[in-house]
């Protein structure tokens, strides 16, 4: 196997390490910059995922120097593979050309970095996971720099020691583990070294390892802000400062630290409207705690599931007067040998004010990583105090096998009363031959296992397993408008703890990358009958009929002036089961005026013909339900450090009553119960300017309008959407200035 093979190269830099200074990151390979380096040339397709030698020669270069890790990239691309020419935001969502740099800077498997450069000098970065999740919030602090010719293009990048911290090493080296990739925007073929792909379970662990010399770098940096938001609502405006602390003395040690931090919305969340009893999740793109988060990544594979959910720090307070008031917080993170070891506390001020605490051990062998994370929130407003302990181990017997396995347990001590709660996951990966791959999993969550004071679980009181097969073809005949297929076919039984069945699932997924760059997915859900244990907040189950699902999405990257992103679903659900089907379609085109101007426009409908929703007590509403959602932006990089950011996202939602029910015995009875139609109408529009001073440092300027209204009565869904528009329950200009010195 290409990656086996290249697992055992190391590239002994210790005798070859050029002064400081001696590469310049000026995006040209000049002759004799790069000597001493280890130059790759073997680059393998990984998508499609076959090994084959890459379509258009790279070539790369990677060197340590004392100011960091250095790697250089030559990509040929002749005049007849069309080239991206469009300028992108940063951590830019987009098939374009570009290249990817990706180190574990502790060999250990379990966290990595990603630097990604396009080809026309964006960059994006983002925290790895040991499952192969990539989070984009944090950013860091790294250089590149791009130049094209006639033959291709070239990058230079330059990623400092004092981006995470990493292991000692012994004597006057140390091992990182490093991944390189190219890929095609026209095409969407990615060419990497080693021959690693993110679509297998042991991604980080693939890295090929890399011997470079003992350098280290230390770092002071300080972020003072200062931000005043004037409330148009309200009539008043507010002045904020504060700053952030980075200190890196050492390799093996960082504290990041922050008073009175400002945490204003620069990045707008999503519009959800939610009316199910599970809590809607979403990420944080605050700095602070973006920074150095991976350490403390402790998800199980219930959904976005997690023992540390950032999002809960200067949340909602618990007496329901507004946002908490974060008074200051300390993140600290080190490394001795092989163990790494993060400390997390958070304070917020006022008599509801809630203490976060975390700790959080790891410890890495040669097959296996093992963890430990302890959490504790004291909540004084509900007089109580929430402890979780979550044991987490990653385990990697064979070269084909690896399991994953995951133990909690809380204790809540509320009103002088002690309820414990516990569970378990656990999923083994198995790859065989020819693409197939066979994965067994099994979560259980007791009903009184509670993470959400500091962490996020969409649900407790479950017990789930599943077995899935799966085919991955990535040979295709070169006649065929497609590159590769995968294929995967599911089968699960979910149940609750009381042993009532919620649903038995068969689920088959395809997707395919298509030879232009398109992509396409498209999932059918087979539901068996079962319960819903969660509709009527703890007043009974109700029994449900089976009921499927369709579901398709194709995404085709830009051609000309046009990219475009279109998903259909069809469903059964409610009480009618599919004898009543509803369906989603959502199209959004986006137009690229120029590479440096795009205007996105997209609308959504949904119509639900049997939504249930709930009232009161035991009592449900049978709703037919329509909605329209808009959604506009543009995006416009007005010079090489500023952007014009707008985001527009209206929703209207119309429920006329079906029938109203009472829930007896697992039974919907009818029921003459008054239950009222409703509406709903929101609003989110945002208009964000940001010039970026120097790195990490902003200048941001966002006006902000929002608004959110149900009414107690149907409405026609388009004058609804309309009227989206009027709404203003926060209309507020936000300027805010930070600037980083460091040393």
């Amino acid at each position: 196997m290409p990656c086996a093979r290249l697992a055992a190269v190391f590239l002994s830099l210790a005798g070859a390490a050029l002064p400081a200074g001696a590469v310049e990151i000026d995006g040209r390979v000049a002759p004799g910059e790069w000597e001493g380096a280890h130059r790759v040339t073997d680059f393998r397709k990984v998508q499609p995922l076959n090994g084959e030698p890459a379509s258009h020669p790279t070539e790369a270069w990677v060197l340590a120097v004392p100011d960091g890790l250095a790697v250089a990239f030559r990509n040929v691309q002749p005049a007849g593979v069309p080239r991206s020419r469009e300028r992108l935001p940063r951590d830019f969502q987009a098939q374009v050309d570009r290249v990817n740099l990706m180190v574990d800077f502790d060999g250990g498997g379990r966290t990595g970095y990603n630097f990604t450069v396009s080809a026309t000098g964006d960059v994006y970065d983002a925290v790895i996971t040991a499952g192969g999740g990539f989070n984009s919030d944090w950013d860091g602090s790294w250089r590149s720099a791009v130049t094209e010719h006639a033959e291709g293009w070239e990058v230079e990048m330059l990623v400092p020691w004092h981006v995470a911290p990493m292991r000692g090493g012994e004597g006057e080296t140390r091992t990182l583990h490093v991944y390189l990739d190219r890929v095609i925007g026209a095409s969407g073929e990615r060419v990497a070294w080693p021959e690693a792909s993110f679509e297998r379970p042991r991604f980080l662990t693939e890295f090929a390892p890399v011997e470079v010399p003992r350098f280290s770098q230390s770092l002071l940096a300080i972020t003072p802000y200062s931000s005043l938001v004037y409330d148009n609502v309200a009539g008043r405006g507010d002045l904020e400062a504060g700053a952030d602390l980075f200190w890196k003395p050492s390799g093996q040690f960082q504290l990041t630290a922050t008073v009175n931090p400002d945490f204003g919305q620069v990045e707008s969340d999503d519009l959800v409207v939610n009316f199910s009893a599970t809590e809607t999740f979403f990420s944080d793109k605050r700095p602070f705690f973006t920074e150095n988060q991976g350490l403390f990544d402790f998800a199980t594979p219930s959904d976005d599931s997690q023992l540390l959910y950032t999002r809960r720090v200067g949340g909602p307070a618990d007496d329901g007067s507004g946002a908490g008031d974060i008074t200051a917080a300390l993140k600290l993170n080190g490394n001795a040998g092989t163990s790494r070891y993060g400390l997390f506390l958070a304070d917020e001020s006022g008599a509801v004010g809630r203490t976060f605490g975390a700790l959080r051990l790891t410890h890495d062998l040669e097959r296996q990583n093992l963890g430990l994370m302890l959490t504790r929130v004291e909540r004084p407003f509900l007089d109580r105090q929430a402890t979780v302990l979550g044991v987490d181990q990653d385990w990697r017997p064979t070269a084909s096998l690896s399991v994953r396995t995951r133990l909690l347990g809380s204790r809540i001590d509320q009103d002088g009363a002690t309820t414990r709660g516990g569970g378990i996951t656990s999923y083994a990966d198995y790859e065989m031959h020819g693409g197939w791959r066979q994965q067994w999993m099994a979560m259980h969550f007791s009903d009184e296992l509670q993470i959400n004071d500091f962490g996020y679980l969409s649900r407790n009181d479950l017990n789930y397993a599943h077995w899935q097969v799966s085919r991955r073809l990535a040979s295709l005949p070169a006649a065929s408008r497609y590159s590769a297929h995968d294929w995967r076919a599911r089968v699960s039984t979910t149940r609750n703890d009381g042993g009532e069945r919620l649903y038995d699932q068969l689920r088959i997924i395809r997707s395919s990358r298509l030879r232009d760059g398109s992509e396409e997915y498209a999932q059918i859900n087979v539901n068996g009958a079962g319960v819903d244990d969660l509709l009527t907040r703890g007043h009974g189950s109700l029994r449900l009929p089976p009921r499927a699902t369709a579901y398709y999405e194709y995404s085709r990257p830009r051609r000309g002036a046009w990219a475009h992103e279109v998903e259909v679903e069809v469903f059964g659900g409610g009480l009618s089961g599919n004898r009543r089907l509803g369906h989603f379609l959502s199209y959004a085109p986006t137009l690229h005026v120029n590479d440096r101007l795009n205007l996105v426009a997209g609308l959504a409908i949904e119509r639900m013909p049997d939504w249930l929703v709930w009232q009161r007590e035991n009592l449900v509403g049978s709703f037919s339900e329509r909605s329209l959602e808009l959604e506009a932006g543009v995006n416009w990089t007005l010079a090489e450090r500023q952007e014009l950011r707008v985001k527009l996202q209206a929703l209207a939602l119309d429920a006329r009553l079906r029938q109203a029910y009472r829930v007896e015995g697992g039974r919907a009875l009818a029921s003459e119960d008054p239950v009222d139609d409703f509406a709903v109408r929101t609003l989110g529009f945002q208009v964000r300017y940001r010039y970026e001073i120097a790195p990490l440092s902003y200048l941001y300027v966002v006006y902000a309008r929002g608004g959110y209204e149900q009414l107690p009565h149907a409405e026609d869904v388009g004058g609804l959407l309309g009227d989206a528009f009027r709404l203003r329950d926060d209309e507020q200009l936000l300027v805010k200035f930070s600037y980083r010195f460091a040393r």
